[in-house]
């Protein structure tokens, strides 16, 4: 079992930025490539990034690539989302995840935690 907390959310005014943390503990955090999601309301879950076991491989989806960054700290458990840039439309809930498989696709992950919210002003 792998537990998962993220923080960092708030509230943000435009071309503003946050960074999300997402502390884990349990099985080896190292074994586990990592991805953030978010979820708008009325709106289905999206990926947003996601990082490698080594933290040497990373993607993102088109609409936030240029302005977040993932990357990890396998001694700490943690994986950091970066964003910078922010715009109205990214406000959402934002959850980390852990998956044995290097995918894009939620239904891949196994472990999720709360989600923390982000909300950007205009």
């Amino acid at each position: 079992q792998v537990q998962l907390v993220e923080s960092g959310g708030g509230l943000v005014q435009a071309g503003g930025s946050l960074r999300l943390s997402c502390t884990t503990s349990g099985r080896t955090f190292s074994n586990y490539a990592m991805g953030w999601f978010r979820q708008a309301p009325g709106k289905e879950r999206e990926f947003v990034a996601l990082i490698s076991l080594s933290g040497a491989g990373t993607l993102y989806a088109d609409s936030v690539k240029g302005r977040f960054t993932i990357s990890r700290d396998n001694a700490k458990n943690t994986v950091y989302l970066q964003m910078s840039s922010l715009k109205p439309e990214d406000t959402a809930d934002y959850y980390c995840a852990a998956t044995r498989i290097y995918s894009t696709s939620g239904s891949d992950y196994d472990y999720w935690g709360q989600g923390t919210q982000v909300t950007v002003s205009s």
